[in-house]
Formats: C-alpha cells, sequence, structure tokens
C-alpha cells in the first residue's frame, strides 16, 4: 500500500503506453486529416467500475456514470441489456459485491464529496438500508467470510482517528465489534477462520511495517522487524489459513512477493519480477493466484494456477491491458477491464482456458472514431542535475515544425503517484484540440524504484518542480511544440505544483491550471481528516511538521507568494474538500488578483476532491480549454460553450492514491 499517494484520487491519470521507452520522443508521422469533437462527445462515453458475479453466476454487479452520476447495474453475462438497480440522481453509489446467496447487494457513498462513506444493502425488493448510521463517521466494506454467513465493515465511528472491524450477520445485520484499533493500525486483511488480523503501520512514506494480531489472546506477532527504510504491506490470507501473502522492497528497489506460514514462522519469496508487485489474492478456494504488477505505468497481470505453479494465457488484445480481475466462487470465469489508449476501460467477461472473451460493456461514445485520438510514448529526458525522469507524451495529430503546438506539462496527484497507462476523456479532449500534453513522473513518483521515490522528500516545490521546468526544453526538442506556449497542469498535488510553477518559477510556463491544489502547507498538514491519523507520521515525515517545519513549508506555499504571479492561473475546488480547503483556494485566488495577476475560478458547490457528476465534469472541462485556448493557445474557442460551473472528472487510478 502506497500511503504516500494521500491526495491522489482526481486526476490519478491512467496514461496507455506505446512503443518505445527509451528516451527522446519519436520521430513525426505524417500528417492526416482529424475530426476534432466537442466536449458533449467526450464525455457521453461511459464509465463503468467494479465486477462482482452473482451467486448463479449469470450477471456482474457494476457502477455506471450512464445517467450522469455513478449508479448500479446488473450487467448479464450472457451480453443482454443491462439492468439499472438504483436511481440516485445526488450522490455517487459505488457498488462492492453481491450477497453469497441471493442478489442483495453493498454499495457504499458519500455526501457532496466529503469522503464520508456509509455501507448501504439493497434489498430484493429495491430498498436501500443504512448499515453504518450516523453522522460524523466513515465506513468501507472489507469482505465476506469464507463461511458467508458473516462480513466486515471497518468504520471509525468509535474514535475519528482509528478504523475498528464491525462483524455483521449476513441475515438481520446483527453485529458485533470483531477487532478495536487503539495504535494507528491500518487492518489489511482477515484470516478464513477469523483468528487473526493482519494489519499494516507506516512509520514514513518509505518504511512501513506489517503485524499479525492473533485474536485468541490478543498477541501482536512483529512480521517485518529490519533495519534502515523498507516497505511492507499485506497482500492476502490463503484460503487454507495456513499462510500470507505480503509484499516488501527491503533489500532492493522494488517490491517482490512473499509468503509468510503462520505455524513455523518461515518466510520465503514467492515471485520477484523487475517491477513492483502492487497486489495479490487468491480466488475462492486458492486454485488461482492473481498478481498484478506495475510495469513501467502499465499494470501487468499474472494469473497462476497454483498446483502447477504454470501461468495462465490471458486474452490480451494487442496495445492493450487487463485490469480490476475478479474470478468467481466456482473459479471457472473471469470478469476483467480491458482498455486501450484510445478506448475506455470496458467489462469481459470470459471462461478460464476458453475461446474469445465476451465483450459486455462498450463504453467509448460511438460517435467518437478511435483513429481521431492518439497513442501516448513514454518519453525519458535527463533533468537539470542528471536523474533521468520518464512521462508519457501525447501529440496531436499534424503537429509538425510548420505546425508548432501549444504544450502542457501534466502534474499528477499524491504526492507520490503515477502517471499511468489508461484513457483519459480531459487528455484526449486537449490533444484533439491541438494540444501536446506530457505527463511527467517527476521525482518522488511511485512506481521507479524506491530511491526515485525518495528523491523528493521535504524537497517539495524545489527539486521536483525543477523537473518540471527541465521537462520543457525536452518538449521544444521535439520541434513541434511552440516554445513559448507552454503551460502547466494538475489536480491535488499536481494543482500545488501548478502554483509552485507560477509563483517560484514565474517566467517557465505561460499559463497554469490547478484543479484543487494545496496552496498553504502549514494549514493542509494541520487540517488534514482525523482518518488519516495512522499514517500523520509518514506524512509529517515527508512533508514536514507543520510546527517544527513551519518556516520551510511557509517558504514552499504557494499562497505566501502571490505576489510573483504574472501569468494566467486557472482555480477549480469543490466546496466539500476535505483535504484540500476551500479557504485554502480561496486565499490563494485573492492573494493573486490582490497582486494583478489575471486569474479565473471555479467552485463546485456539490464536489469534493474528486469530481464525480457528468455535468460538472462537462462544464468544468470546457472551462479548462476555454481557459487554455484563451491564454496559452491564443485563440477563441470554436465550440459552443454553455455556463462554466461544474467541475472536472475523476480519473481511476488509476492509483491514486
Amino acid at each position: 500500500m502506497r500511503n504516500r499517494a494521500w491526495m491522489c484520487g482526481l486526476l490519478a491519470v491512467v496514461l496507455v503506453l506505446a512503443g518505445c521507452a527509451g528516451k527522446g520522443p519519436a520521430t513525426s508521422e505524417a500528417p492526416r486529416e482529424v475530426k476534432t469533437y466537442p466536449i458533449d462527445d467526450f464525455l457521453d462515453t461511459v464509465s463503468f467500475g467494479g465486477s462482482s458475479f452473482s451467486p448463479d453466476g449469470t450477471k456482474l454487479l457494476v457502477s455506471s456514470d450512464e445517467t450522469g452520476i455513478r449508479n448500479a447495474y446488473a450487467l448479464p453475462v450472457d451480453g443482454s441489456e443491462p439492468i439499472q438497480l438504483t436511481s440516485s440522481t445526488e450522490e455517487s453509489v459505488r457498488t462492492r459485491s453481491y450477497f453469497p446467496a441471493d442478489e442483495r447487494f453493498l454499495f457504499q457513498s458519500d455526501r457532496g464529496g466529503n469522503e464520508q462513506d456509509h455501507v448501504y444493502v439493497r434489498e430484493l425488493d429495491g430498498s436501500e438500508v443504512d448499515l453504518t448510521p450516523g453522522g460524523d463517521l466513515k465506513a468501507s466494506f472489507a469482505g465476506f467470510a469464507q463461511d458467508d454467513q458473516t462480513f466486515f465493515i471497518a468504520s471509525n465511528e468509535r474514535d475519528a482517528r482509528f478504523f475498528d472491524v464491525y462483524e455483521y450477520q449476513v441475515d438481520g445485520y446483527e453485529r458485533e465489534l470483531f477487532y478495536k484499533e487503539t495504535r494507528g493500525f491500518q487492518v489489511q486483511s482477515i484470516s478464513p477462520d477469523k483468528r487473526y488480523v493482519a494489519l499494516g503501520k507506516p512509520r514514513t512514506t518509505n518504511d512501513s511495517d506489517i503485524y499479525l494480531f492473533d485474536r485468541t489472546n490478543e498477541e501482536l506477532t512483529h512480521l517485518s522487524p529490519h533495519e534502515g527504510d523498507a516497505s511492507y504491506g499485506i497482500a492476502d490470507f490463503h484460503p487454507d489459513g495456513k499462510s500470507l501473502l505480503y509484499t516488501t522492497n527491503e533489500g532492493g528497489e522494488f517490491s517482490r512477493l512473499m509468503r509468510y506460514e503462520l505455524a513455523s514462522g518461515h518466510h520465503e519469496e514467492v515471485m520477484a519480477p523487475s517491477w513492483d508487485v502492487v497486489a495479490a489474492s487468491y480466488t475462492e478456494t486458492g486454485k488461482y493466484l492473481v498478481v498484478f504488477i506495475n510495469n513501467d505505468a502499465k499494470t501487468e497481470v499474472q494469473v497462476i494456477e497454483t498446483a502447477s505453479n504454470k501461468r495462465i494465457a490471458l486474452p490480451l488484445k494487442a496495445a492493450a491491458e487487463i485490469s480490476s480481475l475478479g474470478i468467481d466462487k466456482a473459479e471457472k470465469h473471469m470478469a476483467f477491464y480491458m482498455s486501450r489508449s484510445r478506448n475506455p476501460r470496458d467489462l469481459f467477461v470470459w471462461e478460464i482456458g476458453g475461446g474469445e472473451p465476451r465483450q459486455l460493456t462498450r463504453s467509448l461514445n460511438p460517435n467518437i472514431n478511435p483513429e481521431d485520438l492518439v497513442d501516448p510514448q513514454v518519453v525519458r529526458f535527463d533533468s537539470y542535475d542528471g536523474v533521468t525522469i520518464p512521462g508519457v507524451l501525447y501529440k496531436p495529430h499534424g503537429a509538425d515544425a510548420d505546425h508548432k503546438s501549444p504544450a502542457l506539462v501534466w502534474v499528477h496527484g499524491g504526492p507520490g503517484g503515477q502517471s499511468r497507462v489508461g484513457y483519459s476523456d480531459l487528455i484526449q479532449y486537449l490533444v484533439n484540440h491541438g494540444y501536446v500534453v506530457y505527463a511527467i513522473n517527476n521525482r518522488g513518483s511511485s512506481g521507479y524504484g524506491k530511491t526515485f521515490y525518495a528523491m523528493d522528500d521535504q524537497r517539495h516545490g524545489e527539486a521536483d518542480l525543477d523537473d518540471c521546468v527541465a521537462s520543457k526544453q525536452m518538449l521544444i526538442d521535439t520541434g513541434y511544440v511552440d516554445p513559448d506556449r507552454i503551460g502547466i497542469i494538475g489536480g491535488s498535488y499536481g494543482g500545488y505544483m501548478t502554483l509552485a510553477a507560477l509563483a517560484f518559477r514565474p517566467e517557465e510556463f505561460a499559463a497554469g491550471v490547478d484543479i484543487f491544489g494545496v496552496a498553504n502547507w502549514p494549514r493542509t498538514l494541520e487540517s488534514i481528516p482525523p482518518w488519516w491519523e495512522s499514517f500523520r507520521e509518514a506524512l509529517y515525515a515527508e512533508m514536514g511538521d507543520p510546527v517544527e517545519d513551519k518556516e520551510r513549508l511557509h517558504r514552499i506555499s504557494p499562497v505566501f507568494h502571490a505576489g510573483n504571479i504574472t501569468k494566467p492561473l486557472m482555480v477549480l475546488q469543490g466546496a466539500n474538500d476535505p483535504r484540500v480547503l476551500k479557504a485554502e483556494s480561496d486565499d490563494m485566488v485573492q492573494a493573486a488578483r490582490d497582486n494583478g495577476a489575471t486569474v479565473e475560478y471555479v467552485v463546485f458547490d456539490d464536489e469534493g476532491h474528486g469530481f464525480a457528476k457528468k455535468e460538472n465534469q462537462r462544464r468544468g472541462y470546457k472551462a479548462i480549454r476555454e481557459f487554455l485556448d484563451a491564454h496559452l493557445a491564443g485563440r477563441a474557442t470554436v465550440e459552443d460553450a454553455a455556463s462554466i460551473g461544474g467541475a472536472v472528472a475523476a480519473g481511476e487510478a488509476a492509483g491514486g492514491a
């Protein structure tokens, strides 16, 4: 678990890799006639998430924003018409799981993006029951017990700082306290026999531990004693309850998969790829082990038959990646999402080892020809001090030395996030309208080893910002970017980097778009939500203590240096954001305006840190393009523009963070 990616939700942009991952961009392609599309066409694309098999295996439970906000749907695996199960118009419904023996299901929702999720059950008659009633609490579904008679919910209702685990009866929903947390640990897995609770404890963003709590005698076993910095994370218990999978990068740059035998205390290596193992889980009986690897910002999935230790050949199409893979209780069928750079994720179902998978969704708006969109390219460059920086470069069709384009340095969230493989409506929309986009993975990004990951610790707004500045020369060297029209854009921590660029390197970028970025580090660190208590220490170790390091945090906070800003700035903010308070953006905008800067400010009253409603996405995307057209490209927006007042949508990281 990457606790460092604490702001990643929105704009943890999933970016598709294509072509060689070597240094330098590719040569220009021949110009082609390309149709440009209005934002409505891009947002008529449907986003799907989640996939839980029904007890009889005939349906998959998903969430979809087809109505303009996420609701629950059942997708028949035979490919027939989807069945809408919820009809929310205000709050997003994020589906979690069908019940084991019937088609009741669990879902989560918050209020206006405040991140204080409750867990609900949708009954067979269509009624909905809040299983976690109350005001100031945050809860999440934590899985069904192996016997299917109970399920678990984590909640901070007792103490806002800590998440206890409650066990609920499948019938009647009577509950009892299963595990009480008082030490700032994170519950990460529960053993099949319910005896053990596997716990994580971050110490810094680069150093963490794992523990095993025995409920029979309340004994706590430290599974990861080590010296120096090393990250440990829990993966999954084996269904027989005899062993536990975990990940660690101790002794190397990348996380490998390990096994701990509960009876003997023996540790052994299971898998050590050249990149990070980010997750691993067993199927119902342990017939298969599913492993997810972050392979140069692209998800690599391995499904291993445990008896033979052989990999199952997955039906992966060319230039595509598989994500969010699940296998049914019978261990015969697999559901997975597959995407390409020019196509968003679509859901498939496949009989394991069989023929072609069946495609259940077609997300991309049929009005859009995928050939008018672009495949990006992984590009690395040497930064100001020789450190090699990776990123993903999107080149518009037809951009060349005779038609130089405006460009954007796109900074991901975090700190410690990563621009990754996948499809982004906003990026493709901007590129389709002539903007080069370079999604930089500056030093401090995850996925490139623990040394690279730590390079920006307590050097934020300085070492990482100068990577963004250095990337300008790489863009200029392509020959198709206009040196005078390079801007910067980002959400969350990327929004902070935008503000920092305009305040601390005021002549480097021609314009900036800040999507709920941190402007005042002392206030942000003092006001983090109470449910972040388990990694408060780690966050302070990376960013600085708001009391002890107040002077440095003041120095790197753009709000105190707004007088330096001379280039046009756009700020987008959710009024209910619990991570970056609206007061921060208010102050930043006012300070910049007081000093004569051109600032456009858009506030979304019904959103938080990650904007979910499609109408808000539509208005927010349009507002961004209008701002860039006016202040970076130097042209009028051709597309018919409705009133501004919406929001920018969450990408799935994809990956967050």
